[in-house]
């Protein structure tokens, strides 16, 4: 094997696929990157046995083949060497070594052989459709704060992404909840959707693509099978296995007879939760809000260290009540409204509270209250 790339196209392969390989390994060529020379460019492929990622970059290639490096350590050297280097990688025989060499640096790094390196593959793909990256990035960002992080209920450990009928026509859905929240973000269902099977997108797959959607402007192609989905964009590929579990009926949690309306200038809003969630609890983080008549009155009392109250109008006109909720839980929703003002759906201080924008019907969060 033998080819000459540019550091900066062989930087920004290495980042895409090394950052699915973890730092501790105890199978040893997981800790590796595999590289192909092949035709025109360097072909790279990394996996936790989860998650796979591919990506080609244009190279010249004089002599054909394969080997396997250790990723970070790859990684680490290209990054460290100086712009608009031009990278020679060179292996010959099975002395095990692979030569790097560029201006006046030299490294020899181990291998372990690419025929061992394991395929992570997506064989039979039942369904595949394509969408803008951005409409998938706004899925995942919306919903991906409400994730589980408990393990014991492993299948809430992901983003349900599935495609759901409404009065206006069917739509590419996905919910994330963690018991105590629940977030829910629509697009059209794209052209190839309709019949998909519901998935569970793991929270590392939804990390890495939110990482890959970041870098790419355009329609990245999706292809799902019985247990795998696989992400295509550009030279980009992420294959991932999914969540083996049943998502539970969201829809039971969503209430839909909460008839007192309140709206809120919803950057006024962050800002003051925010302030007085200063001298809340680390434990409870929890934050009254005083609805009246045109008054919202947010407050914190915490014995051992005091109290804070805030007023800012507010768009109400039912009968007063007061319900707490957690402070950072209330921020993290209202950080993802994107409109001037966010509606609170509210039936009473122990029922769960429903929050949108006020202008963009198709995010939808539920936040359970606490006592204060």
């Amino acid at each position: 094997m033998r080819l000459l790339i540019e550091k900066s196209l062989l930087l920004k392969a290495l980042q895409h696929v090394t950052s699915v390989v973890e730092r501790r390994n105890t199978i040893p060529i997981l800790a590796n990157v595999a590289l192909r020379a092949e035709g025109d460019a360097l072909h790279l492929k990394a996996t936790d046995l989860d998650i796979e990622v591919t990506e080609s970059a244009k190279a010249e290639i004089a002599a054909s083949g394969g080997t396997t490096v250790p990723a970070h350590t790859l990684h680490d050297i290209v990054r460290k060497l100086p712009d608009g280097s031009q990278v020679e990688m060179t292996m010959q025989g099975d002395d095990g070594r692979l030569a790097l060499k560029t201006g006046p640096s030299r490294f020899l790094l181990a291998c372990l052989p690419a025929g061992d390196f394991p395929d992570l593959g997506a064989a039979g793909v039942s369904h595949s459709f394509e969408l803008p990256s951005q409409d998938l990035a706004r899925l995942i960002e919306k919903t991906r704060f409400a994730i589980s992080t408990d393990e014991t209920r492993y299948y809430l450990n992901g983003i349900y992404l599935h495609a759901f009928e409404t009065p206006g026509g069917w739509r590419l859905r996905a919910v994330a909840t963690d018991g105590h929240r629940l977030a829910r973000m629509d697009i059209a269902l794209p052209e190839g959707g309709m019949g998909m099977p519901g998935v569970i997108l793991p929270r590392k797959t939804v990390h890495e693509l939110a990482k890959l959607l970041a870098d790419y402007p355009e329609k990245v192609a999706v292809g799902l099978s019985a247990n795998k989905i696989r992400f295509t964009a550009g030279n980009v590929v992420l294959t991932s296995k999914l969540i083996d579990g049943t998502f539970p009926d969201y829809q039971r949690v969503i209430p839909a007879s909460n008839n007192k309306t309140m709206m809120v200038d919803n950057a006024a809003f962050i800002s003051a939760v925010d302030r007085v969630s200063t001298l809340s609890s680390e434990k409870g983080r929890a934050v009254k809000l005083s609805i009246s008549e045109g008054r919202l009155e947010l407050s914190v009392n915490n014995p051992e260290s005091g109290s804070a109250t805030e007023e800012l109008n507010a768009d109400y006109s039912g009968e007063g009540m007061e319900i707490g909720f957690n402070a950072r839980y209330l921020l993290d929703i209202a950080g993802q409204l994107e409109g001037d003002r966010a509606v609170f759906k509210l039936s009473d201080p122990s029922a769960p509270t429903v929050l949108q924008d006020e202008k963009d019907e198709s995010g939808l969060y539920v936040l359970m209250p606490m006592r204060v």
